[in-house]
This record gives C-alpha cells, sequence and structure tokens, in this order.
C-alpha cells in the first residue's frame, strides 16, 4: 500500500505556552519543517509556531 501524500502535523507555540495547532501538509511538496505565524490565545498575541510531532 502506498504512503499518504497528507501527514498530520503539530505545530507548537515558540512563546513556550504549551499551546499548539494539528494540521495537514502535503510531505511531498514540503519537504521543510513548517513554520507558520499564528495567534497565540494564552499569550494574547501572534507568534511562530514551529513543527513537531504528533505523539
Amino acid at each position: 500500500m502506498a504512503k499518504p501524500t497528507t501527514i498530520k502535523i503539530r505545530l507548537n507555540s515558540t512563546a513556550d505556552t504549551g499551546y499548539f495547532y494539528v494540521t495537514k501538509k502535503n510531505a511531498r511538496t514540503m519537504t521543510e519543517k513548517m513554520v507558520k505565524r499564528k495567534y497565540d490565545p494564552i499569550a494574547r498575541k501572534h507568534v511562530e509556531f514551529k513543527e513537531g510531532k504528533i505523539k
């Protein structure tokens, strides 16, 4: 069976609040780690979120 093209990833906040988003990415086209600037409601501001593994 073939590998799925999209994988689930966890975007962890760099503000060290423990907040995270769960999203999907295409593993074939985006081979590098995903970094997005999103809203952290605990820090109450926009911060960078870096990709981590879902445990």
